[in-house]
């Protein structure tokens, strides 16, 4: 018998089932693992999280394997170069705010330790677990993402409006959004 899985991974191909089973919910505390989902989020702005997916192996070797600070050094050069990468989404706004995330990325991980400190301070150190039945009950954005965003963008950090922190704090696992019924939902 099949799984329960969330509605939205259903009658998906396979690698969007295998994040969903895999790594969607699971609490990330790694600085590199929360920087390539801020990548990533902030990338799928305006565009469907499997067209993001398809690329992720493109956007990991296009920002240096996710090191923040090797992204935070990028040149224009490496913007200009970039923008002729057909692995990842061409867009030079989201570009160079990846770089400057990058930039303000560090500067809270020297803030507060690390930036796996500082982003689950907001839910103090433990996943939000929510008991939503069905898809559309998940909220977009709640009060929390939106004080998240709102301090980030404050510290210099753009693309991450609160439905883009909500869908990262939902990918990072600092909410447990699975739907009940779904196999995962007890798991993480």
């Amino acid at each position: 018998m099949d799984k329960h899985r969330c509605k939205w991974a259903h009658n998906q191909p396979n690698d969007y089932i295998k994040y969903h089973d895999e790594e969607w919910g699971v609490p990330v505390y790694n600085d590199t693992k929360l920087f390539e989902f801020l990548v990533l989020e902030g990338a799928q702005a305006g565009l469907s999280w499997y067209t993001i997916l398809k690329r992720r192996e493109g956007y990991r070797k296009a920002f240096a394997n996710f090191d923040v600070e090797k992204v935070a050094k990028f040149s224009d050069k490496k913007v200009e170069e970039l923008m002729h990468n057909e692995s990842i989404i061409r867009n030079r706004l989201k570009i160079n705010a990846t770089i400057r995330n990058a930039r303000v990325f560090m500067e809270i991980q020297k803030e507060f330790g690390s930036f796996s400190k500082y982003m689950w301070s907001f839910t103090h150190g433990k996943p939000i677990k929510n008991s939503f039945k069905t898809m559309n009950e998940i909220p977009a954005e709640t009060e929390l993402s939106k004080q998240i965003s709102k301090d980030l963008k404050k510290r210099g950090m753009s693309f991450v409006g609160p439905t883009i922190i909500y869908a990262h704090m939902q990918a990072t696992g600092m909410v447990n959004d699975h739907e009940v019924e779904c196999f995962r939902y007890k798991e993480v």
